[in-house]
């Protein structure tokens, strides 16, 4: 949804403790989680308007950016 946020507290609130306890312990998953974030700042400066990239640009961080919600969640449901 346009200008939804996409962040992993407000997508897996249930996870809230298992996120700060992962971003503390495991660098991989930190790294995985700051890159996210990342990704997720940059499509949501882009729907607001204060970035035009082409579709083809934006279409490749969205998937980019459900890979690694997908990789961060299999992390966080398997310890």
């Amino acid at each position: 949804m346009f200008g939804e946020a996409h962040d992993l507290l407000h997508e897996f609130p249930e996870h809230k403790d298992r996120i700060h306890e992962l971003k503390m312990e495991n660098t991989h998953f930190a790294r995985l989680f700051e890159e996210y974030n990342e990704l997720d700042h940059q499509l949501h400066r882009i729907q607001q308007c204060i970035e035009t990239p082409s579709d083809e640009v934006v279409e490749e961080l969205k998937k980019k950016r459900l890979q690694l919600k997908d990789e961060l969640l299999l992390m966080l449901t398997h310890h």
